[in-house]
Protein backbone atom coordinates (compact mmCIF):
# COMPACT_ATOMS: atom_id res chain seq x y z
CA UNK A 1 0.00 0.00 0.00
CA UNK A 2 1.15 3.56 -0.67
CA UNK A 3 2.47 5.41 2.37
CA UNK A 4 0.23 8.16 3.71
CA UNK A 5 2.96 10.78 3.10
CA UNK A 6 2.83 10.22 -0.66
CA UNK A 7 -0.27 11.24 -2.56
CA UNK A 8 -0.42 10.11 -6.18
CA UNK A 9 -3.04 10.95 -8.80
CA UNK A 10 -4.43 7.47 -8.20
CA UNK A 11 -5.10 8.11 -4.54
CA UNK A 12 -5.92 11.80 -4.12
CA UNK A 13 -8.18 14.10 -6.14
CA UNK A 14 -6.34 17.26 -5.05
CA UNK A 15 -3.11 15.82 -6.44
CA UNK A 16 -4.98 15.07 -9.66
CA UNK A 17 -5.97 18.75 -9.81
CA UNK A 18 -2.34 19.71 -10.49
CA UNK A 19 -2.53 17.73 -13.72
CA UNK A 20 -5.94 19.07 -14.70
CA UNK A 21 -4.94 22.75 -14.50
CA UNK A 22 -2.15 22.26 -17.05
CA UNK A 23 -4.75 22.04 -19.85
CA UNK A 24 -5.17 25.39 -21.64
CA UNK A 25 -8.22 24.19 -23.61
CA UNK A 26 -6.56 24.68 -27.02
CA UNK A 27 -8.25 21.65 -28.58
CA UNK A 28 -5.15 20.22 -30.28
CA UNK A 29 -6.18 16.83 -28.90
CA UNK A 30 -9.26 16.88 -31.16
CA UNK A 31 -7.12 16.45 -34.28
CA UNK A 32 -5.57 13.18 -33.12
CA UNK A 33 -8.16 11.49 -30.87
CA UNK A 34 -9.47 8.36 -32.66
CA UNK A 35 -12.71 8.39 -30.65
CA UNK A 36 -13.44 12.06 -31.36
CA UNK A 37 -12.74 11.38 -35.03
CA UNK A 38 -15.65 8.91 -34.99
CA UNK A 39 -18.10 10.43 -32.47
CA UNK A 40 -17.47 14.19 -32.95
CA UNK A 41 -18.47 14.93 -29.35
CA UNK A 42 -16.61 17.18 -26.91
CA UNK A 43 -16.94 14.57 -24.17
CA UNK A 44 -15.11 12.06 -26.38
CA UNK A 45 -11.86 14.00 -26.39
CA UNK A 46 -9.26 14.73 -23.68
CA UNK A 47 -10.30 18.37 -23.27
CA UNK A 48 -13.90 17.34 -22.59
CA UNK A 49 -12.88 14.72 -20.02
CA UNK A 50 -10.61 17.22 -18.28
CA UNK A 51 -13.63 19.55 -17.99
CA UNK A 52 -15.55 16.68 -16.38
CA UNK A 53 -12.70 16.15 -13.91
CA UNK A 54 -12.76 19.84 -13.03
CA UNK A 55 -16.51 19.63 -12.47
CA UNK A 56 -15.97 16.76 -10.04
CA UNK A 57 -13.40 18.77 -8.08
CA UNK A 58 -15.84 21.70 -7.86
CA UNK A 59 -18.55 19.33 -6.54
CA UNK A 60 -20.70 20.12 -9.58
CA UNK A 61 -21.05 16.40 -10.37
CA UNK A 62 -20.52 13.24 -8.33
CA UNK A 63 -17.65 10.95 -9.26
CA UNK A 64 -20.04 7.98 -9.37
CA UNK A 65 -22.60 9.70 -11.62
CA UNK A 66 -23.56 7.06 -14.21
CA UNK A 67 -23.22 9.41 -17.21
CA UNK A 68 -19.82 10.58 -15.99
CA UNK A 69 -18.64 7.00 -15.49
CA UNK A 70 -19.60 6.07 -19.06
CA UNK A 71 -17.78 9.09 -20.48
CA UNK A 72 -14.61 8.55 -18.44
CA UNK A 73 -14.39 4.92 -19.54
CA UNK A 74 -14.92 5.90 -23.20
CA UNK A 75 -11.19 6.30 -23.81
CA UNK A 76 -8.61 4.01 -25.42
CA UNK A 77 -5.77 5.46 -23.31
CA UNK A 78 -3.81 5.49 -26.57
CA UNK A 79 -1.88 8.65 -25.50
CA UNK A 80 -2.29 10.29 -28.92
CA UNK A 81 -3.54 13.47 -27.24
CA UNK A 82 -0.33 13.69 -25.21
CA UNK A 83 1.76 13.67 -28.39
CA UNK A 84 -0.17 16.69 -29.72
CA UNK A 85 -0.43 18.66 -26.46
CA UNK A 86 1.66 21.87 -26.37
CA UNK A 87 1.27 22.12 -22.58
CA UNK A 88 2.54 18.64 -21.83
CA UNK A 89 -0.67 17.57 -20.11
CA UNK A 90 -0.22 13.99 -18.86
CA UNK A 91 -3.70 12.88 -19.76
CA UNK A 92 -2.95 9.22 -19.08
CA UNK A 93 -2.56 10.09 -15.39
CA UNK A 94 -5.74 12.15 -15.46
CA UNK A 95 -7.94 9.48 -17.03
CA UNK A 96 -6.51 6.66 -14.91
CA UNK A 97 -6.72 8.82 -11.77
CA UNK A 98 -10.41 9.54 -12.45
CA UNK A 99 -11.08 5.85 -13.08
CA UNK A 100 -9.33 4.95 -9.86
CA UNK A 101 -11.50 7.45 -7.97
CA UNK A 102 -14.63 5.92 -9.56
CA UNK A 103 -13.62 2.40 -8.49
CA UNK A 104 -12.78 3.56 -4.96
CA UNK A 105 -16.30 5.03 -4.69
CA UNK A 106 -18.36 2.47 -6.61
CA UNK A 107 -16.25 -0.66 -6.43
CA UNK A 108 -15.65 -2.94 -9.41
CA UNK A 109 -18.49 -4.56 -11.37
CA UNK A 110 -18.87 -8.26 -10.56
CA UNK A 111 -17.34 -9.56 -13.82
CA UNK A 112 -14.26 -7.32 -13.56
CA UNK A 113 -13.82 -8.18 -9.89
CA UNK A 114 -13.87 -11.89 -10.70
CA UNK A 115 -11.47 -11.57 -13.65
CA UNK A 116 -9.01 -9.34 -11.81
CA UNK A 117 -9.14 -11.69 -8.85
CA UNK A 118 -8.00 -14.47 -11.18
CA UNK A 119 -5.17 -12.32 -12.55
CA UNK A 120 -3.91 -11.79 -8.99
CA UNK A 121 -3.77 -15.55 -8.50
CA UNK A 122 -1.30 -16.63 -11.21
CA UNK A 123 -1.65 -20.38 -10.59
CA UNK A 124 -5.44 -20.25 -10.72
CA UNK A 125 -5.37 -17.94 -13.77
CA UNK A 126 -3.01 -20.33 -15.56
CA UNK A 127 -5.24 -23.31 -14.79
CA UNK A 128 -8.27 -21.36 -15.98
CA UNK A 129 -6.61 -20.43 -19.28
CA UNK A 130 -5.55 -24.05 -19.89
CA UNK A 131 -9.03 -25.31 -19.05
CA UNK A 132 -10.57 -22.83 -21.47
CA UNK A 133 -8.03 -23.81 -24.15
CA UNK A 134 -9.07 -27.45 -23.74
CA UNK A 135 -12.77 -26.56 -23.93
CA UNK A 136 -12.66 -23.70 -26.45
CA UNK A 137 -14.41 -25.89 -29.03
CA UNK A 138 -17.62 -25.52 -27.00
CA UNK A 139 -17.55 -21.73 -27.48
CA UNK A 140 -15.44 -21.18 -30.59
CA UNK A 141 -15.57 -23.10 -33.84
CA UNK A 142 -12.44 -23.78 -35.87
CA UNK A 143 -11.89 -21.54 -38.89
CA UNK A 144 -8.72 -23.06 -40.30
CA UNK A 145 -5.20 -23.15 -38.91
CA UNK A 146 -5.15 -21.59 -35.41
CA UNK A 147 -8.23 -19.50 -36.12
CA UNK A 148 -11.49 -19.48 -34.17
CA UNK A 149 -14.92 -17.90 -34.59
CA UNK A 150 -17.57 -17.51 -31.86
CA UNK A 151 -20.53 -19.83 -31.91
CA UNK A 152 -23.95 -18.30 -32.44
CA UNK A 153 -25.08 -18.04 -28.81
CA UNK A 154 -22.17 -15.71 -27.97
CA UNK A 155 -23.75 -12.97 -30.11
CA UNK A 156 -26.28 -12.46 -27.34
CA UNK A 157 -23.44 -11.57 -24.96
CA UNK A 158 -21.79 -8.96 -27.20
CA UNK A 159 -22.81 -7.72 -30.68
CA UNK A 160 -19.14 -7.60 -31.75
CA UNK A 161 -19.06 -11.41 -31.58
CA UNK A 162 -20.83 -11.83 -34.91
CA UNK A 163 -20.12 -14.09 -37.90
CA UNK A 164 -17.22 -11.84 -39.00
CA UNK A 165 -15.41 -11.88 -35.66
CA UNK A 166 -12.28 -14.04 -35.57
CA UNK A 167 -9.57 -14.65 -32.99
CA UNK A 168 -6.33 -16.64 -32.79
CA UNK A 169 -6.73 -20.04 -31.20
CA UNK A 170 -5.84 -20.27 -27.52
CA UNK A 171 -2.70 -22.40 -27.17
CA UNK A 172 -3.19 -25.63 -25.20
CA UNK A 173 0.39 -25.34 -23.92
CA UNK A 174 1.52 -21.96 -22.66
CA UNK A 175 4.85 -20.56 -23.80
CA UNK A 176 6.27 -20.41 -20.27
CA UNK A 177 5.36 -24.07 -19.72
CA UNK A 178 7.39 -25.29 -22.66
CA UNK A 179 10.42 -22.98 -22.56
CA UNK A 180 13.42 -23.53 -20.30
CA UNK A 181 13.62 -20.91 -17.58
CA UNK A 182 17.21 -20.12 -18.51
CA UNK A 183 18.76 -20.60 -21.95
CA UNK A 184 22.48 -19.98 -21.95
CA UNK A 185 24.24 -18.35 -24.90
CA UNK A 186 27.57 -19.88 -25.98
CA UNK A 187 29.47 -16.60 -25.77
CA UNK A 188 26.98 -14.26 -24.06
CA UNK A 189 27.06 -10.52 -24.55
CA UNK A 190 24.67 -10.16 -21.63
CA UNK A 191 21.78 -11.77 -19.74
CA UNK A 192 18.22 -10.55 -20.30
CA UNK A 193 14.83 -11.38 -18.79
CA UNK A 194 12.09 -12.10 -21.30
CA UNK A 195 8.83 -10.63 -20.01
CA UNK A 196 6.33 -12.59 -22.07
CA UNK A 197 3.07 -10.86 -21.22
CA UNK A 198 -0.22 -12.75 -21.31
CA UNK A 199 -0.78 -12.61 -25.08
CA UNK A 200 2.49 -14.29 -26.03
CA UNK A 201 2.15 -16.80 -23.21
CA UNK A 202 -1.32 -18.02 -24.23
CA UNK A 203 -2.12 -16.77 -27.77
CA UNK A 204 1.14 -16.21 -29.64
CA UNK A 205 3.73 -18.67 -28.25
CA UNK A 206 5.38 -18.68 -31.68
CA UNK A 207 6.35 -15.04 -31.13
CA UNK A 208 8.06 -16.13 -27.93
CA UNK A 209 9.88 -18.88 -29.82
CA UNK A 210 11.04 -16.33 -32.39
CA UNK A 211 12.24 -13.95 -29.68
CA UNK A 212 14.32 -16.69 -28.04
CA UNK A 213 15.76 -17.68 -31.43
CA UNK A 214 16.70 -14.08 -32.27
CA UNK A 215 18.33 -13.50 -28.88
CA UNK A 216 20.28 -16.75 -29.19
CA UNK A 217 21.53 -15.67 -32.62
CA UNK A 218 22.70 -12.49 -30.93
CA UNK A 219 24.54 -14.26 -28.09
CA UNK A 220 22.18 -13.26 -25.31
CA UNK A 221 21.43 -15.53 -22.36
CA UNK A 222 17.65 -15.49 -21.80
CA UNK A 223 15.82 -15.91 -18.51
CA UNK A 224 12.05 -16.43 -18.74
CA UNK A 225 10.84 -16.39 -15.11
CA UNK A 226 8.12 -18.97 -14.52
CA UNK A 227 6.64 -16.86 -11.72
CA UNK A 228 6.14 -13.67 -13.72
CA UNK A 229 2.51 -12.64 -14.09
CA UNK A 230 0.34 -10.09 -15.89
CA UNK A 231 2.00 -6.66 -16.21
CA UNK A 232 -1.04 -5.08 -14.55
CA UNK A 233 -1.99 -2.76 -17.40
CA UNK A 234 -5.44 -4.38 -17.94
CA UNK A 235 -6.47 -3.81 -14.31
CA UNK A 236 -4.88 -0.36 -14.13
CA UNK A 237 -6.84 1.00 -17.09
CA UNK A 238 -10.03 -0.18 -15.43
CA UNK A 239 -9.27 1.77 -12.26
CA UNK A 240 -8.17 -1.11 -10.01
CA UNK A 241 -4.94 0.50 -8.90
CA UNK A 242 -4.45 -1.72 -5.84
CA UNK A 243 -4.49 -4.88 -7.95
CA UNK A 244 -2.07 -3.23 -10.39
CA UNK A 245 0.30 -2.49 -7.50
CA UNK A 246 0.09 -6.06 -6.28
CA UNK A 247 0.91 -7.46 -9.73
CA UNK A 248 3.77 -4.98 -10.16
CA UNK A 249 5.34 -6.00 -6.85
CA UNK A 250 5.14 -9.70 -7.75
CA UNK A 251 6.85 -9.09 -11.08
CA UNK A 252 9.59 -7.04 -9.44
CA UNK A 253 10.12 -9.88 -6.94
CA UNK A 254 10.59 -12.24 -9.90
CA UNK A 255 13.10 -9.84 -11.50
CA UNK A 256 15.03 -9.49 -8.25
CA UNK A 257 15.76 -13.23 -8.19
CA UNK A 258 17.70 -12.99 -11.47
CA UNK A 259 21.10 -11.53 -12.22
CA UNK A 260 19.87 -10.06 -15.50
CA UNK A 261 21.07 -6.73 -16.84
CA UNK A 262 18.02 -6.12 -19.03
CA UNK A 263 14.32 -6.87 -19.46
CA UNK A 264 13.08 -7.50 -23.01
CA UNK A 265 9.45 -7.02 -24.06
CA UNK A 266 7.61 -7.75 -27.32
CA UNK A 267 4.48 -5.82 -26.31
CA UNK A 268 4.23 -2.03 -26.14
CA UNK A 269 1.69 -2.13 -23.31
CA UNK A 270 3.77 -4.51 -21.17
CA UNK A 271 6.88 -2.44 -21.82
CA UNK A 272 5.06 0.77 -20.95
CA UNK A 273 3.77 -0.73 -17.69
CA UNK A 274 7.22 -1.91 -16.58
CA UNK A 275 9.12 1.16 -17.73
CA UNK A 276 6.73 4.03 -17.05
CA UNK A 277 3.78 3.01 -14.88
CA UNK A 278 5.49 0.94 -12.16
CA UNK A 279 7.59 3.85 -10.80
CA UNK A 280 4.43 5.99 -10.64
CA UNK A 281 2.03 3.53 -9.04
CA UNK A 282 4.66 2.31 -6.56
CA UNK A 283 5.73 5.81 -5.52
CA UNK A 284 5.95 6.04 -1.74
CA UNK A 285 6.08 2.27 -1.22
CA UNK A 286 9.04 0.12 -0.26
CA UNK A 287 9.16 -0.97 -3.92
CA UNK A 288 9.69 2.55 -5.33
CA UNK A 289 13.46 2.31 -5.75
CA UNK A 290 13.27 -1.24 -7.11
CA UNK A 291 10.67 -0.13 -9.65
CA UNK A 292 12.90 2.74 -10.80
CA UNK A 293 15.94 0.46 -11.01
CA UNK A 294 14.22 -2.13 -13.20
CA UNK A 295 12.44 0.51 -15.29
CA UNK A 296 15.84 1.65 -16.57
CA UNK A 297 16.57 -1.90 -17.74
CA UNK A 298 13.40 -2.32 -19.87
CA UNK A 299 13.77 -2.40 -23.67
CA UNK A 300 11.54 -3.32 -26.56
CA UNK A 301 13.27 -6.04 -28.57
CA UNK A 302 13.97 -3.70 -31.52
CA UNK A 303 15.66 -1.09 -29.29
CA UNK A 304 17.62 -3.77 -27.46
CA UNK A 305 19.03 -5.22 -30.67
CA UNK A 306 20.00 -1.90 -32.22
CA UNK A 307 21.02 0.15 -29.18
CA UNK A 308 22.27 -2.22 -26.49
CA UNK A 309 24.14 -5.16 -28.01
CA UNK A 310 26.26 -5.90 -31.04
CA UNK A 311 23.59 -6.88 -33.53
CA UNK A 312 24.01 -9.58 -36.16
CA UNK A 313 22.44 -8.24 -39.32
CA UNK A 314 20.05 -10.67 -41.05
CA UNK A 315 21.22 -12.14 -44.36
CA UNK A 316 18.36 -14.47 -45.34
CA UNK A 317 16.14 -13.18 -48.12
CA UNK A 318 12.43 -12.65 -47.39
CA UNK A 319 10.48 -11.57 -50.46
CA UNK A 320 7.70 -9.45 -48.95
CA UNK A 321 6.10 -6.05 -49.31
CA UNK A 322 5.58 -4.94 -45.72
CA UNK A 323 3.76 -2.05 -44.06
CA UNK A 324 4.35 -1.19 -40.41
CA UNK A 325 1.70 -0.33 -37.80
CA UNK A 326 2.87 1.69 -34.80
CA UNK A 327 1.43 0.30 -31.60
CA UNK A 328 0.13 3.24 -29.53
CA UNK A 329 1.99 2.37 -26.34
CA UNK A 330 5.16 1.34 -28.17
CA UNK A 331 5.44 4.66 -30.00
CA UNK A 332 3.67 7.13 -27.72
CA UNK A 333 4.81 5.76 -24.37
CA UNK A 334 8.07 3.87 -25.03
CA UNK A 335 9.05 6.22 -27.89
CA UNK A 336 10.01 3.30 -30.13
CA UNK A 337 9.19 3.80 -33.82
CA UNK A 338 12.41 4.19 -35.83
CA UNK A 339 14.03 0.99 -34.56
CA UNK A 340 11.42 -1.49 -35.89
CA UNK A 341 11.60 0.18 -39.30
CA UNK A 342 15.39 -0.02 -39.27
CA UNK A 343 15.20 -3.76 -38.57
CA UNK A 344 12.63 -4.34 -41.32
CA UNK A 345 14.71 -2.43 -43.87
CA UNK A 346 17.79 -4.51 -43.00
CA UNK A 347 16.11 -7.74 -44.11
CA UNK A 348 17.09 -8.65 -47.70
CA UNK A 349 14.11 -8.80 -50.05
CA UNK A 350 11.80 -6.65 -47.89
CA UNK A 351 10.10 -3.59 -49.34
CA UNK A 352 8.71 -1.26 -46.64
CA UNK A 353 5.57 0.58 -47.75
CA UNK A 354 4.38 3.22 -45.28
CA UNK A 355 0.71 3.89 -44.57
CA UNK A 356 -0.64 7.45 -44.58
CA UNK A 357 -1.18 7.25 -40.82
CA UNK A 358 0.94 4.38 -39.47
CA UNK A 359 0.56 5.55 -35.86
CA UNK A 360 -3.24 5.85 -35.97
CA UNK A 361 -4.83 3.61 -33.32
CA UNK A 362 -6.16 0.26 -34.53
CA UNK A 363 -9.13 0.37 -32.13
CA UNK A 364 -8.12 -2.42 -29.78
CA UNK A 365 -7.50 -0.63 -26.47
CA UNK A 366 -7.43 -3.90 -24.55
CA UNK A 367 -11.10 -4.61 -23.93
CA UNK A 368 -12.31 -1.35 -25.52
CA UNK A 369 -13.06 -3.13 -28.80
CA UNK A 370 -15.65 -5.21 -26.91
CA UNK A 371 -17.04 -2.60 -24.49
CA UNK A 372 -17.40 0.09 -27.20
CA UNK A 373 -17.72 -2.09 -30.27
CA UNK A 374 -19.45 0.39 -32.61
CA UNK A 375 -16.81 3.09 -32.18
CA UNK A 376 -13.98 0.55 -32.19
CA UNK A 377 -15.16 -0.98 -35.46
CA UNK A 378 -15.13 2.41 -37.20
CA UNK A 379 -11.61 3.05 -35.92
CA UNK A 380 -10.57 -0.42 -37.07
CA UNK A 381 -12.04 0.06 -40.54
CA UNK A 382 -10.11 3.30 -40.99
CA UNK A 383 -6.88 1.50 -40.11
CA UNK A 384 -7.61 -1.45 -42.42
CA UNK A 385 -8.45 0.90 -45.30
CA UNK A 386 -5.09 2.60 -44.79
CA UNK A 387 -3.30 -0.76 -44.79
CA UNK A 388 -5.02 -1.83 -48.01
CA UNK A 389 -3.93 1.31 -49.87
CA UNK A 390 -0.30 0.21 -49.47
CA UNK A 391 -0.98 -3.10 -51.30
CA UNK A 392 1.45 -4.76 -48.87
CA UNK A 393 1.68 -8.54 -48.45
CA UNK A 394 2.02 -8.25 -44.69
CA UNK A 395 1.39 -5.76 -41.90
CA UNK A 396 4.06 -5.84 -39.22
CA UNK A 397 3.71 -4.53 -35.67
CA UNK A 398 5.33 -4.79 -32.25
CA UNK A 399 2.25 -5.53 -30.14
CA UNK A 400 0.27 -8.79 -29.81
CA UNK A 401 -2.96 -6.92 -28.94
CA UNK A 402 -2.63 -4.93 -32.17
CA UNK A 403 -1.92 -8.18 -34.02
CA UNK A 404 -5.27 -9.56 -32.81
CA UNK A 405 -7.16 -6.40 -33.81
CA UNK A 406 -5.51 -6.17 -37.24
CA UNK A 407 -6.08 -9.90 -37.83
CA UNK A 408 -9.78 -9.52 -37.04
CA UNK A 409 -10.11 -6.24 -38.96
CA UNK A 410 -8.57 -7.67 -42.13
CA UNK A 411 -10.92 -10.64 -41.92
CA UNK A 412 -13.93 -8.38 -41.33
CA UNK A 413 -13.24 -5.60 -43.82
CA UNK A 414 -11.33 -7.52 -46.45
CA UNK A 415 -7.63 -7.63 -47.20
CA UNK A 416 -5.00 -10.16 -48.22
CA UNK A 417 -2.36 -9.05 -45.73
CA UNK A 418 -0.98 -11.44 -43.18
CA UNK A 419 -0.16 -10.06 -39.73
CA UNK A 420 3.31 -10.62 -38.29
CA UNK A 421 5.33 -9.44 -35.30
CA UNK A 422 8.55 -7.57 -36.04
CA UNK A 423 10.66 -10.16 -34.21
CA UNK A 424 9.04 -12.98 -36.20
CA UNK A 425 9.98 -11.27 -39.47
CA UNK A 426 13.57 -11.00 -38.27
CA UNK A 427 13.60 -14.66 -37.17
CA UNK A 428 12.27 -15.63 -40.59
CA UNK A 429 15.26 -13.96 -42.22
CA UNK A 430 17.73 -15.61 -39.88
CA UNK A 431 16.23 -19.02 -40.60
CA UNK A 432 16.26 -18.35 -44.35
CA UNK A 433 20.05 -18.14 -44.25
CA UNK A 434 20.10 -21.93 -44.00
Amino acid sequence: MAQASVKTVFDDMETLKRELIRCMKCGNCMSVCPIYNVEKKEASVARGKIALGEAVLKDEIDIDDETLVKLIFNCLVCKSCMMACPSGVRFDRIILGLRSAIVKKKGLPFVKKALFGLLKNPELFDKGMKAFAAMQGFFLKSEGHKKRKPKGFLKTINPRLDEKFIVPELSKESFRDKVKEKIEAKDPQCTAIFFTGCSVNYLYPEVGDDLIYVLQRNNTTVITPKNQNCCGMPVMVHGDIESARELAKRNIDAFEKSNAQYIITVCGSCGSALKHEYPIILEGTDYEEKAKKWAEKVYDISSFLLKVIKFEKPKGKVELKVTYHDSCHLKKSMKVFNEPRQLIKMIPGITLLEMKKPDACCGSGGSYHLTHSNTALKISKSKIDDIKTTEADAVCTGCPACMMELFEGLHRFGGNCKVIHTVSLLAQSYRAEN
